[in-house]
């Protein structure tokens, strides 16, 4: 909204320092503090809030140092995020674009299954909350808007060089000269490492079925990338600002994605993939960046209050839209790695311990406990320390999917 009303008076009435609304970076960096100050200076009312209504985290004993001196910190917090991340993105995104349209969309919706899972579990004291089958119901929900939507609107395209036709769109060097000519193209391709020139395109996984129906193929791995993601940023928050650090690193690094590949000069220079009206994202992935930061101002060990999961499901469907968005979504292995790791260790403890009951008798483990984090808390290793190398691993991980961009 600020956008809109420092454009007009600029060019009307030419105030100064209106002009700065003009520039990404400026509009980003605003962002990202606003969404900062937000969380730090409401925080500490929300969590008063939440203590006078008694909406506290009912804790189960799982045998875990320091678990039960818990019981009762407020939950809900992923509430205070949310604001964080919207309030600044409608001040200051263009809220015509339709990137930033469908993350206020997802956000919104996955926030708001997280709140009603959370409201059953604290107000109507039902441990199991919101029933599995509609939180998948609302997953698969946004994941076919954001699929369909990312496939037919006709905003959403790649601009490729065009050696051959003379268009009107140009890229100049700094003397002046052409460097080449595009043309905007509808295009289901993305980025993918260790592949000829980064890009792989959807319509090639199944050709015998024709560029007709590309789209169910492309719309299937949406949802499927966007459920995932998102259950697997609710499972790693499982401890003292594990997920909110996690997911700032993530956010911090499609920030990087989104600047370059949605600037034409840039990406020319990295010879990436250029997505035209994208680098508007930057401003939506510092406000988020810095509501992750905030939250860890009372989140981080020991917790003054959590997320729930009105928090971490709408962290894990932001992130996954945005990587779509991006077209990074088949670096998430490497950019969610920690969120991926999370997940495995869930899932090969379920499955190992069903195996060896059925073969022996007898369910055996292979993790002290899960997820991943519990296992370390099992061998009684501070909680700080295990959300600290975590952290590390992140930040290795969004390095290591920042090199992958060049490696061909």
């Amino acid at each position: 909204m600020l956008y809109y009303l420092f454009t007009y008076l600029n060019k009307n009435f030419h105030i100064p320092g209106a002009g700065l609304f003009q520039y990404i970076s400026f509009r980003a960096g605003v962002a990202a503090v606003l969404s900062l100050l937000i969380i730090i200076i409401y925080g500490t009312n929300l969590i008063s809030f939440l203590r006078r209504k008694q909406v506290g985290e009912d804790i189960r004993d799982l045998g875990l140092e320091g678990q039960l001196q818990k019981k009762g910190t407020p939950t809900m917090g992923g509430l205070i995020i949310i604001a964080a991340i919207l309030i600044p993105t409608l001040l200051m995104a263009k809220l015509d674009n339709v990137y930033v349209i469908l993350l206020i969309a997802t956000t919104v919706w996955l926030g708001f299954i997280g709140f009603l899972d959370d409201y059953i579990k604290v107000f109507k004291k039902n441990k199991e909350g919101l029933a599995g089958r509609f939180k998948i119901v609302g997953q698969v929900t946004i994941g076919l808007v954001v699929g369909l939507t990312l496939y037919f609107n006709e905003s959403v395209v790649v601009r490729e060089v065009n050696r051959d036709v003379k268009t009107t769109v140009e890229v100049m060097n700094e003397e002046g000269e052409l460097i080449s000519n595009y043309h905007d193209v509808k295009s289901t391709k993305t980025t993918v490492p260790f592949y000829k020139n980064n890009e792989f395109d959807y319509g090639k996984i199944i050709p015998w079925l024709g560029s007709n129906y590309t789209w169910i193929i492309y719309t299937l791995v949406v949802i499927l990338i966007i459920t995932a993601v998102s259950n697997g940023a609710n499972i790693t928050d499982g401890i003292d600002g594990l997920a909110a650090g996690t997911s700032g690193i993530i956010g911090l690094t499609l920030a990087i994605f989104a600047y370059l590949s949605g600037r034409v000069d840039f990406s020319h220079y990295l010879n990436i993939m250029y997505i035209p009206h994208l680098s508007e994202l930057v401003i939506f992935c510092t406000a988020f960046v810095g509501a992750c930061l905030g939250f860890l101002w009372y989140n981080a060990y020991p917790a003054q209050v959590f997320m729930g999961d009105t928090g971490s499901l709408a962290l894990g469907g932001i992130i996954a839209v945005l990587a779509l968005a991006v077209r990074k979504e088949l670096m998430i292995p490497v950019l969610c790695g920690v969120f991926l790791v999370e997940n495995a260790s869930v899932v090969l403890q379920v499955s190992y311990f069903k195996y060896t009951k059925k073969k022996y008798g007898e369910g055996r483990r292979i993790f002290l406990m899960s997820p991943l984090h519990h296992h370390y808390q099992k061998k009684n290793i501070p909680e700080a320390k295990i959300v600290t190398r975590f952290w590390i691993m992140g930040i290795l991980l969004a390095i290591a999917a920042l090199a992958l961009l060049k490696i061909r």
